[in-house]
This record gives structure tokens, sequence and C-alpha cells, in this order.
């Protein structure tokens, strides 16, 4: 069984390509982010490792990671942020082979944002990159999250470069196209893993 690795800039698409993949062709999505969701719950160990290395204010009063803070606390410290991947990567990753295991489709797509910048690629037999412009981006994050524009180009920034990610991939989709050709793309692309995974 294939691992695809999906991955892109923030705001590239990577969620509206994933849920083309599930909706349409029924292919598992194991999404990197949802993981780190449940392990930073409430309770969760690694709330509580957070809580330690940064402080009371990382979390409110019922226990729940402030992500806001926990966003500004990293991307204004390169070292603290190194602390934060340092310690979810690993459980991340382990929880992403524990639900590819429990799996029986031909390929798993492995939606990871960070899959370059972590230099995890070994970990998926191919890479996928959702491509857009960098203008792109920016609207589509400032219409979803609200964020200032200067804060959007510092994340951006802190990523790895739009022309590097697609020169690494195996495969990319242009994601500055209508929704259906969008959907071809992605329709190919399908029908490509299939015949890989039935070598």
């Amino acid at each position: 069984m294939l691992k695809i690795g999906l991955t892109g800039g923030i705001g590239s698409g990577k969620s509206t390509i994933a849920s083309i993949f599930d909706s349409v062709f029924n292919i598992p999505i194991i999404d990197a982010d949802i993981i780190a969701h449940q392990l930073v719950k409430p309770g969760q160990p690694a709330v509580l490792v957070l809580k330690k290395y940064f402080g009371r204010s990382i979390v409110d009063d019922d226990g729940r990671l402030n992500r806001k803070q926990l966003r500004d606390l990293i991307f204004s410290n390169p070292a603290k942020k190194k602390q934060v991947e340092d310690l979810l990567h690993p459980l991340i990753y382990q929880q992403m082979n524990d639900e590819f295991s429990r799996q029986s489709s031909p390929y798993s797509i492995f939606c990871i944002p960070l899959l370059m910048e972590t230099k995890m690629e070994p970990f998926v037999d191919r890479v996928l990159v959702v491509d857009c412009s960098v203008n792109c981006q920016i609207k589509r994050v400032v219409s979803r999250d609200k964020l200032s524009n200067d804060r959007i180009l510092s994340i951006i920034d802190s990523q790895v470069s739009r022309d590097y990610r697609i020169s690494h991939a195996d495969d990319v989709v242009d994601n500055s196209k209508s929704a259906t050709q969008l959907a071809e793309q992605v329709k190919k692309l399908h029908n490509q893993y299939l015949s890989f995974s039935n070598c």
C-alpha cells in the first residue's frame, strides 16, 4: 500500500485536494494537523509537557491549549519552535503510521503541511505538492484565519520556497484552476496511484 505525502504552503488548498480524494475516490486521509489537535486535547501528555516548557499561559483554565499563544510564541522564537516540533512530530508520525496500518485501500493520502520543512520525505512513497501563487495563498488565509498580511508572509517565509517545493515534488496539483480542472487533475493522479499500487 502506497503512502502519498500531500503537502503545500499555507493556504495552498491541501484540504480541498484531500477532500476530493476522500469524497470522490474514497481514499483514506491521514491528516497530521488533525492528529496534532488530538494530541493536545486537555489532559493529554503532550499538553502537560507544553505547559511545563512554556508556562501556564499556554493553556486556559479548562486545560485547553491556547493555540494563538503557542503560535505567537513559536513564530517569534525559532528555538522554541524547534522545541515544540521535537516534542510533537515523533508522536504525530507514530500515530500516522498506526492509522495507516489499519487501512486496506491501495494507497492513503498523508496530509503533512511541513513534510519538506521537517525533511520527512522518506516517510512517504511519493510527494504530492499543491501549488498556487503567493497572492492566492494570502487571500485564502486572510479569508480563513483573519491573520494580518505581515503574519501570513512571516509564515510563508518560515516554510520552504514555492520553487523548492515544486522541484522536490513527484507530482504537482495546480490549485489556481477551476473546480472542474482541479477534479480532473486529482482523477488523473488517482488513476496513476492505483497503477503504481498494482505494480
